[in-house]
């Protein structure tokens, strides 16, 4: 083995231990780094422009269906959690306080943000007076606080980043719409961006959103089978809007309360894509959100080398006008060897070797970090061979994660075949549920899964409850989650 500085050192196989090999994963690939606070993580620049071109889509995606971003205050009055009670039980757990300020003790606590709908509500309450003033369809790009027991760099922490959105409506039918379609941006978004394939549907009663009518969500799976919820949208009805009070005179005239929604996904879909796509070599990043998506690595002796690294330039500038993400590594001191397992390892979707009989031949080497296929392609046709390969990388490896997922989901019948199949398998469970939150309950007290969703379009449709044996109200998917 190489012994040259930084060479990627043995990183724990995904079969042996899973969250080890999570945790080698994203701090060798310099995403992340502990924090001298409790549950909080730094983002190193790696990282954090993973986050960065996760926000370019979604904003986009944003934008396009009408929303706009502002931003709300990062304190909350306590006062404002007293006016809808449920939702102050949801977050009342994982609230940090501040009771003091300037050296002097507040009349008022305020909550450090760990959820908007409150501060929002009240605005909107100031805003809104008309039918003409609807809809307001409003993003938030923040950073939020949960007071988390247990963390996990990414998938959980005290204090993460996301996007929340809040929009109001004159009706229901309207509000709906709304929370359907932000349903719909996220499954299109994970997908098409993220190569993660998603399960739609609705939540249970005992796993919705504090506060809300309805909540839906999108759940994944990772490669250890367990769940991540990757995205939620929610009907608030008029919840928030009787209790702060957020009216509008209607084409009727007469005052009306507003239907609202509420959206959001976080930075925990860098968890998740990591935990989905990721190998025994490290990380495979989904081209469309890599922060490089193609390597540059001259190769040669000595004598060649001022010709070769010259080409290199010409090439990666015509990479770089085509809007490809793309870097260059023409460091002297380290080996071709060394850093095909470093750019494996921080899982660059495409990687170039260029040397000199490639040049004297007019062609370069494209090698793929899904496949490992290696491809000579002419140096004249290189952008449009580079982004051939980027679509194909982004096709194999959504392919791939929906093989896996549909490799392991599992149909029981029986609370005993849950317990089995979690025991002896991995993956997501399909199963009847009568209605009951004790029979809810009750599986997640024997088993340790929870009901993921109810899917909008399950693959069979179940009769009886996995419990209880009553007839099935719903087919739910059930699993251990992060």
């Amino acid at each position: 083995m190489s012994k040259e500085k930084g060479f990627v050192t043995e990183i724990t196989p995904q079969g042996e231990d899973f969250s080890r090999w999570y945790i080698d994963v994203i701090k060798k690939a310099e995403l992340m780094d502990y924090s001298p606070v409790r549950g909080c993580i730094v983002f190193r620049p790696e990282g954090y422009e993973l986050w960065e071109n996760i926000q370019r889509g979604l904003d986009g995606r944003f934008k396009d269906t009408g929303h706009r971003n502002a931003y709300f205050p990062l304190f909350i009055p306590e006062s404002f959690f007293q006016k809808e009670k449920e939702h102050v039980e949801g977050f009342n757990p994982e609230l940090p306080w501040v009771t003091e300020a300037g050296g002097e003790k507040l009349e008022e606590r305020l909550a450090i943000r760990p959820t908007s709908e409150t501060m929002i509500g009240h605005m909107y309450a100031k805003w809104i007076n008309s039918y003409r003033d609807l809809p307001v369809l409003i993003n938030q790009w923040a950073n939020v606080v949960r007071w988390e027991k247990r963390t996990l760099p990414f998938l959980r922490t005290s204090e993460f980043l996301w996007q929340e959105g809040h929009t109001a409506h004159e009706n229901e039918e309207d509000a709906r719409k709304e929370t359907m379609t932000m349903l719909d941006v996220y499954t299109d978004f994970v997908e098409n961006e993220l190569a993660i394939p998603v399960i739609k549907g609705e939540k249970t009663p005992s796993e919705r959103f504090a506060g809300a009518v309805d909540t839906y969500s999108i759940e994944a799976m990772m490669k250890d089978g367990r769940a991540v919820q990757a995205g939620t949208s929610h009907y608030l009805g008029t919840k928030f809007a009787v209790a702060f009070d957020i009216k509008y005179l209607s084409r009727e005239n007469t005052q009306e309360y507003c239907h609202t929604t509420s959206w959001g996904v976080s930075t925990r879909l860098i968890g998740a894509l990591i935990m989905v796509h990721g190998d025994d070599r490290g990380l495979v990043m989904p081209p469309k959100v890599a922060p490089t998506q193609v390597i540059m690595i001259p190769i040669g002796p000595p004598k060649t080398r001022e010709q070769v690294i010259a080409k290199t330039d010409e090439l990666f500038a015509q990479l770089k006008a085509a809007g490809v993400r793309v870097r260059v590594d023409d460091r002297s001191d380290l080996s071709p060897g060394w850093k095909f397992n470093e750019y494996e390892m921080r899982g660059v979707p495409v990687r170039l070797e260029l040397g000199p009989r490639d040049l004297e031949n007019g062609v370069c080497v494209l090698v793929s970090r899904v496949s490992g296929e290696k491809k000579q392609v002419p140096l004249d046709n290189l952008v449009a061979e580079v982004q051939a390969m980027l679509d194909n990388v982004h096709r194999e490896m959504y392919e791939r994660a929906l093989q896996f997922r549909q490799e392991h989901t599992f149909s029981v019948e029986t609370l005993d075949e849950l317990r089995s199949s979690l025991e002896e398998k991995r993956g997501f469970a399909l199963a009847g549920w009568c209605g009951s939150e004790a029979c809810e309950k009750q599986v997640k007290d024997e088993t340790g899964a929870t009901s993921r969703n109810i899917p909008f379009e399950p693959a069979e449709t179940k009769t009886k409850c996995l419990v209880c044996g009553d007839a099935a109200k719903h087919t739910v998917v059930f699993a251990r989650a992060y």
